[in-house]
């Protein structure tokens, strides 16, 4: 029997007996995936494309197979089994990692050891397996760009995707917002793309009505979000043409928008310091940014009355958030003293029941989960990559030589500023798979700088990295 047959007589058996067992609801669901799942594992450039789609725009709608997981999880999960698939049959090469993507994975490796710590030492609800599995998945963008993202034409048609689901997301986010100024009518729309517990949405939103409501859920969360596309955006409006230019100009302006309706203050922070590092480089337009920013925000205050309270007071030192943050510190040694090794993947900070505070730092977060060792690994592959990407000179012009370069390294150092103030770049699923792969998007991108463009990047070589 030909392997075609073969293969449509099991498909057919397979799907006649799920016919028997599954609702009709489910049946059609999995029936219309299984081809897209196919159109995967063939050219897994696809399921990437998807991934960067479904995560800018509703990152944290979920599946459930038995366990509870992303669509974008999932759309990265049948990418990597599309690549493992095509090194198999030796239609891809094998990864040609360099100094960044070692050391990553490195500190994965590591993992392990806080990850079995943390199951004995650690008591609470929770899968540590599963969490720390998907933590690891979300890391794994890094080690997919090499593979994939080579070409300048992967990067771009993935820099669209990217765009797309946010210029989506914004839309979404900002004409509900316009149309009822309340963030709690965002609901509704999350729980038709399935989010989990909606008790937790109602809480949030309920406690944050008067800032901008999004998919990303926790205002916080958007504002770290858009200070990681914005500077991307902004770039591709720069050197692009055409509805490209179009594109990038709208996230750009859009997302802007919302990071200051988000009222996210690590967000609003980063992004100013990385206007005035652009200043700095002499980066065409970046002190015209700094202007049209300032215009923005006071045109957004003026209009809306609740901004113009919350500005007021988010850089205060009598501000609640800024005491508890205050606190956290205080007493952040004493949870590295109880926990010195990590607390693993049951949890996240604080363990239930310890008496403890969070903390609201990336490296300090780090330390919190994997310990000392383990937030030292993170800072070597940061390290790394800037070392890799850093301008060796004054950034004169922008074009396509330069751009997506900049782009990446201006979107990730704003992430970076954030995690000063916020934590949510080091554990929080999507979020952390696409800082990742906006990482392994820059590094290819500043690998294919040539020597002549405007403040190249490091000229030393990636395996001395």
């Amino acid at each position: 029997m030909k392997l075609g047959t073969t293969v449509a007589v099991l498909c057919g058996v397979l799907f006649g007996s799920l016919l028997l067992v599954l609702p009709p609801s489910k049946f059609f669901v999995l029936l219309a995936g299984f081809p897209a799942a196919l159109v995967i594992l063939r050219w897994p450039v696809v399921g990437l494309s998807l991934f960067a789609l479904s995560a800018t725009f509703m990152p944290y709608s979920t599946l459930q197979v038995g366990i509870r997981f992303t669509v974008a999880e999932a759309m990265l999960g049948l990418t990597w089994a599309g690549v493992m698939l095509q090194l198999f049959f030796q239609k891809l090469e094998r990864p040609d990692w360099g100094g960044v993507e070692r050391s990553l994975l490195l500190l994965m490796a590591f993992s392990a050891f806080p990850f079995l710590v943390g199951q004995v030492m650690v008591v609470a609800d929770g899968n540590g397996p599963v969490n720390w599995v998907r933590w690891l998945a979300n890391l794994s963008p890094l080690l997919l760009a090499p593979l994939m993202l080579s070409q300048q034409k992967q990067r771009e048609q993935l820099m669209v995707m990217l765009l797309l689901g946010n210029l989506a997301m914004l839309l979404l986010s900002l004409g509900m917002f316009i149309k009822s100024r309340s963030a709690l009518d965002m609901i509704p729309i999350l729980e038709k793309a399935r989010y989990a517990h909606p008790e937790a949405l109602l809480d949030i939103f309920s406690a944050e009505n008067a800032r901008l409501g999004t998919p990303w859920v926790h205002p916080n969360l958007t504002g770290g979000a858009m200070a990681l596309f914005v500077p991307m955006a902004a770039f591709q409006a720069l050197y692009q043409h055409g509805w490209r230019r179009l594109l990038g100009a709208a996230v750009a302006v859009l997302g802007t928008a919302a990071l200051l309706l988000s009222s996210s203050r690590g967000a609003i922070l980063a992004i100013g310091v990385m206007l005035l590092w652009l200043s700095w480089l002499r980066v065409p337009y970046a002190r015209a940014m700094v202007l049209a920013g300032v215009l923005g925000g006071v045109v957004l205050a003026v209009s809306y009355p609740p901004l113009q309270d919350r500005l007021a007071t988010m850089f205060s030192s009598d501000n609640a958030s800024t005491e508890v943050r205050v606190d956290e510190y205080k007493r952040f040694p004493e949870a590295v003293a109880r926990y010195p090794l990590g607390i693993g993947f049951r949890t996240e900070p604080p363990v239930p029941g310890s008496g403890l505070l969070g903390i609201s730092n990336l490296w300090l977060y780090y330390m919190y989960k994997l310990g000392l060792l383990g937030m030292l690994l993170y800072g070597v592959v940061t390290w790394r990559w800037w070392k890799q990407v850093r301008p060796q000179g004054k950034v004169t012009a922008i074009d396509a030589r330069n751009g997506m370069w900049m782009g990446c390294t201006t979107g990730l150092l704003a992430a970076l500023v954030t995690g000063l103030i916020d934590h949510y770049y080091s554990f929080t699923m999507v979020l952390v798979a696409l800082f990742w792969l906006v990482m392994g998007m820059g590094l290819q991108s500043a690998d294919a700088v040539p020597a002549d463009a405007p403040g190249r990047p490091s000229s030393s070589s990636r395996k001395q990295a």
